[in-house]
């Protein structure tokens, strides 16, 4: 006599796995906004930050090398070169533009060499933009991260990068050893300024100069202070060079200026233009 077959158990369709995942997905989602807030993540879609607007330069041709909008708010950038090359007339046409846009622009000064008459010439308002001549590096950068953290400011310029000169070594005598010092300063700086900046749409940009390795026998010599920070945290670094002077029958009147994109994380980088800054008004 043939043995019957055993009949299978029936069983619910299990949950499916992708079922699961996006369950727990929620639930971890959840528990990130309840311990940091809402917005502390999410979908990229739903990222009111995902464009970002930018300042001119009020240099068009520079405008679209750089993407299009110019000098990218929310991102640290770059202006470098060496002296005359127009980087601190590039900074203030920036506060000029914000300014026209009805926005708040800050001019640090470490420096201490704003020449507010030049500035007027090329449209800054000087009765509404805020300038700091701060003593210490320390106190530069900590100047700019209230600023920023206000919410309230569209754009900082600190100049420059080579001037903020860090409190101990002021203190010390001339000739002493403080190697480092500024290095550590910028990096510092760097971890702390990105993030909020980031988050309130200030544009800051910081203008540097160009010094020369020693002993470099191949490649290139020439490098910017204040370590490596900066250049890993810029979004944007644009290498400025003054080609010729222009001229006319009365003499020099203006100079031809090269930018070279050598860092861009917003656009396609290593984009370069050519324009001119006149000595009478930019």
């Amino acid at each position: 006599m043939a043995k019957s077959k055993k009949a299978a158990p029936t069983t619910s369709a299990p949950e499916s796995a992708g079922d699961g995942r996006q369950a727990a997905l929620q639930r971890v989602i959840a528990q990130i906004e309840k311990q940091y807030g809402q917005g502390a993540i999410m979908q990229m879609d739903e990222q009111s930050y995902a464009k970002i607007e930018g300042i001119s330069t009020g240099a068009l041709s520079l405008d679209i090398a750089l993407g299009g909008a110019g000098i990218p708010r929310g991102r640290i950038t770059e202006l470098f070169g060496p002296e005359s090359s127009g980087k601190t007339t590039l900074a203030l046409h920036v506060i000029a533009s914000a300014q026209k846009a009805g926005g708040v622009a800050a001019f640090i000064d470490a420096e201490h060499a704003l020449d507010t008459t030049w500035a007027k010439r090329l449209g800054v308002d000087v009765s509404s933009l805020l300038v700091s001549q701060p003593d210490t590096g320390e106190q530069a950068l900590e100047i700019a991260e209230m600023l920023v953290s206000s919410n309230s400011v569209d754009v900082i310029v600190i100049d420059s990068v080579a001037a903020l000169t860090p409190k101990a070594e002021l203190e010390g005598e001339m000739g002493d050893s403080h190697m480092g010092l500024q290095a550590r300063l910028m990096s510092q700086a760097m971890r702390k300024l990105t993030g909020i900046i980031y988050k309130s749409k200030c544009a800051l940009v910081f203008i540097n100069q160009i010094r020369m390795k020693i002993g470099v026998m191949f490649g290139n010599p020439e490098t910017t202070t204040g370590g490596k920070a900066l250049k890993f945290y810029s979004s944007v670094r644009v290498d400025l060079r003054r080609l010729s002077t222009i001229t006319d029958n009365n003499g020099a009147i203006g100079s031809r200026v090269r930018a070279r994109v050598v860092k861009n994380k917003i656009a396609p980088p290593f984009r370069e233009t050519e324009f001119d800054i006149m000595f009478d008004s930019g």
